[in-house]
């Protein structure tokens, strides 16, 4: 009798059952990913290789400043390409040449140099072709001659706020500034448009055609107004010129929102002439407003009496004896002019802004209060301007094991901390808010084709009381409008300010021949409409205190701001006579 076979599988039957069901998992795994997860990659593929696709780039947004009006804006072009593929075709190649070198006033026989070459893909002849003449070179339908879409970015005020808005490079994407912080929202998305072709690279009649729209870019609005923004700019440039300074930097806020109305710095970036070769790009594009350290000065004895006064520790009228000079552990702190003024009060202190009183007032406060409102005040972090770049500032603290009591006296008087002018402005606007600091912004509005969000103001906290803001921004009136002769003083305006000079540091210490100029201040003092700051840096040609060189700056651009927004003289006494009149 035959031996029957055994019914069950054999280890081979498994193995051969197993790497079938594996290999179909595969594929169907294979299958989801290129039909499902990649399939807009793999349409883009086979339009290139089937379906010769083109890209079609997206506008990019427009920058707008507060007014609406565009600081950056873009202009639809065409880039113009030879069709190798298609200039294999020699007699038509020659006929099209011609046309294109008689169009674009080139030379025939380069560009048939170039469509005739070994290389394959496309040879680009020309970037950015107005859109008209784009237009009318279509028209022409030469052979192998193929137009895509491209735009050209624009700026309309020139080469005003260089450094803010930023530059595009030749990839369309933001290379700094606003241009580059915003990239992904400004730059859009690209689309494509594909049909079929034949053999030769030539459309097939009667085909589907296949194609993604571009999006186009969002666009920005930011607070900066363009005629502040120029005032700003040429009070700069015309301050270092006057004074032969290596560089400087100007801000112009409205106090009680934070929204930024002008930031200037020198030396900067023209937009009309970007090199991006030029090995000194990165200086020339630094904002230093927002970038640069520096020891603020005098203009840092407001906040100290602002801590003292909230403090109940002193008024106005409180006194302390000025011997000119005053001990601190192993060192002695002397006034800026040597000066000794015996008995004096807060007024006055702030008036002639001497270091013995700044050193009295923070000694009464202590450090650790002191430094508390020092940080209510924002000093050592970030402004959270939403800017690329920014510095936090920096200052040491008892908790720091390099900290000694010297320290709070030279900070009282702004020495030993550092901070930006954009950081220096925020922290001395409260004294115009009510006590309350605002988070400086600069954008107040970004659109896309989707939507729309505004930004307002942000309230961070209240740092001092109103009546303190009250007091000390009566005191800064008395510093500018209370002594003779101010340079902060503006024609037909009330003007609440102080000036701030300091040594430039180095390594070793400071440098007693350089220093930094600045001045800080509201107007009108009666109803703050803008607080400014102007810091200049390394002033030459005999001239070097902030009341000398700083404070005028401030009264030339507090003048001609007002005029712009037809704010009514608040002290009409000081308003220059007509010509003519007695």
């Amino acid at each position: 009798m035959a031996k029957s076979h055994s019914s069950h599988l054999t280890w081979r039957h498994w193995v051969l059952a197993t790497f079938v069901v594996v290999s179909f998992a595969v594929v169907l795994v294979h299958l989801y990913r290129v039909q499902v997860l990649d399939h807009e990659s793999y349409m883009r593929e086979a339009a290139v290789t089937r379906q010769g696709a083109v890209t079609v780039s997206a506008s990019r947004g427009a920058i707008l400043d507060a007014t609406g009006y565009p600081l950056a804006t873009s202009v639809n072009t065409w880039d113009v390409y030879i069709d190798r593929f298609q200039w294999r075709d020699h007699g038509k190649a020659q006929a099209a040449a011609i046309g294109l070198a008689s169009f674009l006033n080139r030379d025939a026989g380069q560009l048939l140099a170039e469509g005739f070459s070994q290389k394959t893909g496309d040879a680009l002849v020309q970037r950015n072709l107005p859109y008209d003449e784009g237009m009318r070179l279509d028209k022409l339908d030469l052979w192998g001659i193929r137009l895509v879409r491209s735009s050209v970015r624009l700026y309309p005020e020139g080469d005003l706020a260089g450094q803010l808005i930023g530059y595009v490079g030749r990839d369309h994407a933001g290379l700094w500034g606003v241009e580059a912080d915003f990239d992904s929202t400004l730059r859009g998305k690209d689309g494509w448009v594909a049909t079929e072709r034949d053999a030769l690279g030539r459309p097939i009649v009667f085909t589907r055609r296949t194609e993604r729209a571009a999006v186009e870019g969002g666009e920005v609005q930011l607070t900066i107004d363009r005629f502040m923004q120029a005032i700003a700019e040429r009070a700069l440039e015309n301050a270092l010129r006057k004074y032969q300074a290596k560089s400087g930097s100007i801000v112009v806020m409205n106090p009680r929102t934070g929204a930024i109305l002008a930031v200037a710095s020198r030396p900067t970036v023209a937009l009309s002439r970007v090199n991006l070769n030029d090995q000194q790009l990165d200086t020339l594009v630094r904002n230093r407003a927002i970038t640069d350290l520096y020891e603020p000065g005098s203009t840092m004895k407001t906040l100290t009496t602002a801590i003292a006064i909230d403090r109940g520790l002193v008024t106005p009228e409180s006194t302390y004896e000025d011997a000119g000079a005053v001990k601190v552990g192993a060192y002695v702190i002397r006034n800026w002019d040597f000066s000794a003024h015996g008995t004096t009060t807060v007024r006055s202190f702030l008036q002639h802004s001497l270091n013995t009183g700044a050193v009295w007032l923070s000694d009464r406060i202590g450090p650790d209060p002191f430094y508390q409102y020092i940080k209510a005040f924002g000093l050592g972090e970030s402004t959270r301007v939403g800017l690329a770049g920014e510095a936090e500032g920096q200052f040491r603290t008892p908790a720091d094991p390099n900290w000694y009591p010297v320290d709070l006296a030279t900070n009282a008087y702004g020495q030993g901390i550092a901070v930006t002018p954009l950081q220096m402005l925020t922290a001395v606007n409260p004294i115009a808010n009510q006590g309350r600091l605002m988070r400086p912004y600069v954008v107040s509005k970004i659109v896309t084709s989707t939507s729309a969000r505004t930004f307002g103001p942000v309230e961070v906290r209240q740092v001092i009381s109103p009546q303190t803001a009250a007091t000390v921004l009566r005191l800064m009136n008395d510093v500018v409008d209370g002594m003779p002769y101010h340079g902060a003083q503006t024609p037909g305006y009330h003007v609440a300010g102080k000036t701030g000079t300091t040594l430039v540091s180095i390594p070793t210490g400071y440098d007693l021949d350089s220093t930094i100029a600045s001045f800080v201040g509201f107007v009108p003092y009666e109803d703050p409409q803008i607080s400014v700051l102007v810091k200049i840096d390394q002033p030459t040609g005999g001239l070097s205190l902030g009341g000398q060189v700083a404070a005028p700056v401030f009264a030339e651009i507090a003048s001609q701001i007002m005029e712009y927004l037809r704010v009514t003289p608040t002290n009409p006494t000081t308003l220059p006579k007509p010509v003519g009149r007695p």
